[in-house]
């Protein structure tokens, strides 16, 4: 630990210190990091390629789903990594591209769970307006518009936080390098200006968090008139899987950020943040696609086409 301190890399505890459970624990990830990243990279093929699935809904969703592989690639491997290894030093340059990465991607979440909050606003509550309001060039500023404020977000933080002056031991009581346990190091008043981006960024996520209640607000109002009960079902279909994302996302992310980060390492703060760094990336996939019968049409046309390649390439070689 003396010699850690005098480094410029970080020591990340993890969830245990004994050897059999950091195994156990590796061979988890890896299980669940397969599964997003197989999911979510079947969500974004069949979007692409299916032209039955070419609405602004599944364009912001094919979005989601990049969003989503790319956030927990930025921790699970690390930690797998770390694992395995018997070893939770991260070096200071990994730690800032973990930062940068984790909240830039975390801030693209929420800015597209709004924006696709929006758009379900749209297709409900104005069918007759709704292709001119999420036309295709307005769907293409959307996305650039989540994908640039997640990157500022995450440079903002970067840059404050990592000019923090540190004292004390360089001990993160986390998987990864989480901005509430590093401000912890920080040496006494040193980090006002980390608190104030923070407060800036929660005041944005706030903003998101309203817009997407005031959507469904109106889109569950809307959703009451409807006198078919096949069309209510439809609807209910389409939307609460999003609203399930998005109060998981929004509840654990914000708990974990919101209260003050203990003093040594805390079971809770650990099954929090699982809860949003792993399990929605990992649950998304099925989540959008289990009610969703285009989607699962779209899946099985995508996985049969899959087996017959294969079968044709194996007649091959025989």
């Amino acid at each position: 630990m003396a010699n850690l301190t005098s480094m410029s890399g970080f020591l990340l505890m993890g969830f245990s210190d004994n050897h059999e459970l950091q195994i156990l624990h590796a061979l988890l990830f890896l299980v669940t990091y397969l599964l997003a990243l197989t999911g979510n990279l079947l969500i974004i093929t069949v979007t692409s390629l299916d032209h039955r699935l070419q609405s602004p809904m599944y364009y912001f969703l094919k979005h989601l789903s990049l969003l989503d592989l790319c956030f927990i690639s930025v921790t699970v491997p690390q930690s797998i990594a770390n694992s395995l290894m018997n070893n939770g030093y991260i070096s200071r340059g990994q730690c800032i591209l973990q930062v940068f990465f984790f909240i830039a991607l975390a801030s693209s979440e929420v800015a597209i769970l709004t924006v696709m909050s929006y758009d379900r606003y749209a297709a409900i509550c104005q069918p007759l307006q709704y292709e001119t309001i999420m036309n295709s060039y307005a769907c293409r500023q959307a996305v650039t518009a989540v994908w640039l404020a997640g990157g500022l977000s995450g440079l903002m933080h970067t840059a404050v936080n990592f000019s923090i002056p540190l004292c004390g031991e360089r001990v993160i009581h986390q998987f990864f390098c989480d901005v509430p346990q590093m401000l912890k190091l920080a040496c006494s008043h040193e980090f006002i200006n980390e608190i104030a981006v923070a407060a800036f960024t929660t005041s944005a996520a706030f903003i998101c968090l309203v817009s997407i209640v005031l959507s469904y607000i109106r889109i569950f109002s809307t959703v009451l008139r409807i006198p078919s009960a096949e069309g209510r079902t439809k609807v209910f279909t389409t939307c609460l899987p999003h609203l399930f994302v998005v109060t998981f996302f929004l509840s654990t992310a914000g708990f974990e950020f919101l209260h003050p980060p203990s003093d040594s390492q805390s079971a809770m703060d650990l099954m929090f943040s699982i809860f949003y760094t792993v399990i929605p990336p990992t649950l998304n996939p099925v989540i959008y696609s289990l009610r969703n019968e285009a989607m699962k049409a779209a899946l099985r046309k995508v996985l049969s086409k899959g087996e017959f390649s294969q079968r044709k390439i194996y007649l091959k070689a025989i």
